[in-house]
């Protein structure tokens, strides 16, 4: 494996999420830059910029939309924000105040749908801005990252009530208990082979769940890693972060498990998704996004 870590903001910044915008460009959160948050965007071999957002609002994860545009989750702010590529930003408020939304992806029914941490709530937003909001079956789940399935769902983490949900383009909750007790789950992300992949931070296991509710569970070399990110590149690959042991890894559907080592100590990575350049990105706290190309990849 080849890294190449290139800064983007100071180590106070916060990169936290990140993804690959339509118009081939890294678009990254800074939660915590200089108190207000930033949306940045970074070309390779070019400078990045940044779009300044209001003081303490928390952008915190990031995710293309249908219209072309990137939409982010306030977490603090209680706000959905809009950026366009050429960086006009809007925002739209949540109906419920203080409900901390985190997670966010685009559905198959050309809205966004998002995870309200601290309402126990899911949220659907169109392009226009107009917000639906579903109430989970359970209290205090903390649900967390969200992503579209291949069964026309949209799924989800619980991390505090320790399962994996489904919401139908219809509002039908599904929830999914975890075998593991207290495996506090956090990222999510399909996977080609039609399951879904998750990241179980506090048992140091990387999850799959198929849509008919089969999870089975695979236990990380370093249990104490803190996995936290997960992503799918264009061969298929599972790639995933492991927050607490400063290292990223891939998994195959049958369970082997491969794991590197970032070249900086203690860089926290967060986010991580495939770019436009076929290599895999993730995002450093420490200031930085890292380019990963794998070494073990022929023609």
């Amino acid at each position: 494996m080849s890294v190449e870590e290139y800064a983007v903001a100071d180590a106070a910044a916060g990169p936290y999420a990140l993804t690959t915008g339509p118009d081939g460009a890294l678009w990254f959160t800074l939660v915590r830059s200089g108190r207000s948050g930033r949306i940045g965007r970074l070309v390779p071999g070019e400078e990045p910029t940044s779009h300044r957002l209001e003081p303490g609002c928390g952008p915190t994860v990031i995710t293309p939309g249908p219209d072309g545009a990137l939409w982010f989750t306030e977490y603090r702010a209680d706000r959905i924000g809009r950026i366009t590529t050429d960086g006009v930003i809007g925002e739209f408020g949540v109906p419920t105040p203080g409900c901390g939304p985190f997670g966010i992806a685009a559905g198959p029914d050309g809205a966004l749908w998002f995870t309200e941490t601290a309402a126990d709530r899911i949220g659907r937003i169109t392009v226009d801005g107009r917000i639906t909001e579903f109430p989970l079956p359970v209290t205090g789940a903390f649900p967390s990252a969200i992503t579209a399935g291949g069964d026309d769902g949209m799924w989800f983490t619980l991390n505090q009530s320790n399962a994996i949900g489904r919401i139908g383009m219809d509002g039908a909750i599904t929830l999914h208990p975890l075998p593991t007790e207290a495996a506090a789950p956090v990222g999510i992300a399909a996977g080609s082979d039609g399951a879904l992949w998750f990241a179980e931070i506090a048992a140091g296991q990387i999850g799959r769940i198929t849509p008919g509710g089969q999870i089975t569970e695979f236990p990380l070399p370093d249990r104490t890693a803190r996995p936290h990110a997960v992503t799918v590149d264009a061969d298929g690959a599972v790639w995933f972060t492991e927050w607490g042991g400063n290292r990223v890894g891939t998994i195959t559907p049958d369970g082997s498990l491969t794991v590197h080592d970032l070249p900086t100590r203690h860089s926290e990575p967060h986010g991580i998704t495939p770019g436009a350049d076929g290599a895999v990105w993730t995002a450093l706290e420490i200031g930085a996004l890292a380019r990963i190309t794998r070494l073990d990849v022929t023609a």
